[in-house]
């Protein structure tokens, strides 16, 4: 970065020069991520939506952002009305993972009908039947992410619906991360022995971080997978991308913003909560990279 204003210098005013190196930085940060928030995400129709069942893309199909997505079908928030219910949907060539944010409910899958509240979340195979109604007075809001089936690699995968809630799941620290963020480390491939639920194909991890007062997750990079995360609690900086000198690129971020990342960004967060507001937390998931993965 310092070598090109130098030579920009020689021909440019420096109020050029800043316009020209901010477009750049821009440029460069946006092809490695991108971020969405819940209150300004629009609903569209899809194949779940009804009267009573809505869908607001934030990744993926029905947003028209997502070209850089390469291994995720969907992420987006389905919020169902009290006494409503969605369709009933299956997809042949994705696996999906649900977290439900919010409420009570039923989850249709397949023949069976099973009770679902908040901070249950699940793994539901390929070419399963799914769909979801709210006998409560009270809505019920549901993640819904769909990840691309990769049929050469995805052999070994679970059958069934694989279901827990994160009360199960203790919080624990990991070495590479430092001591002010602990993970529930919840679902991961059917190799996973850390993880709550070993249940999917393209899914590595998925998994809450708790950040105490000021706390980071450290600043990193992903060779081979794409991950979102979630900000459900609390607000600071996500990290997201750095300059050409290796400077994190800092976003002021609050709940309910989401935020993709491709390979090799380089990703982290930063709480700014202080010691009244309580801790901050994101609800991540990791997958792979389909070219980056044999494709």
């Amino acid at each position: 970065m310092k070598r090109i204003y130098n030579k920009l210098k020689r021909v440019f005013p420096d109020s050029i020069i800043f316009i020209v190196l901010l477009l750049a930085v821009s440029v460069n940060a946006k092809s490695q991520y991108l971020k969405r928030s819940l209150s300004a995400v629009s609903e569209i129709k899809n194949e779940m939506s009804t009267p009573t069942a809505h869908y607001k893309p934030f990744f993926g199909k029905g947003d028209n952002g997502s070209e850089i997505i390469k291994g995720l079908s969907r992420y987006g928030n389905l919020l169902i009305d009290p006494g409503g219910i969605s369709n009933t949907v299956k997809y042949s060539d994705e696996e999906q993972v649900l977290f439900v944010m919010e409420g009570t409910g039923i989850l249709h899958f397949g023949k069976e009908n099973i009770p679902v509240s908040k901070n249950d979340f699940m793994y539901i195979p390929k070419e399963m039947k799914f769909g979801f109604s709210n006998p409560r007075e009270q809505s019920i809001s549901v993640i819904i992410m769909g990840f691309k089936f990769d049929r050469d690699t995805c052999i070994s995968t679970k059958k069934g619906l694989m279901i827990a809630n994160t009360d199960e799941v203790k919080f624990q620290t990991l070495p590479s991360h430092g001591p002010s963020t602990t993970f529930q480390l919840l679902l991961g491939t059917t190799e996973s022995k850390r993880d709550r639920l070993a249940a999917a194909c393209r899914v590595t991890s998925l998994f809450i971080m708790d950040f105490a007062t000021r706390g980071t997750n450290i600043p990193h990079k992903h060779d081979k997978e794409e991950e979102i995360y979630l900000i459900l609690k609390g607000h600071g900086d996500i990290v997201a991308g750095e300059t050409d000198d290796g400077a994190e690129l800092r976003h002021a971020s609050k709940e309910g913003d989401a935020y993709f990342f491709s390979p090799k960004t380089r990703i982290g967060f930063y709480s700014g909560n202080n010691d009244e507001e309580g801790h901050a937390r994101i609800l991540a998931v990791r997958y792979m990279y389909p070219v980056l993965s044999g494709k």
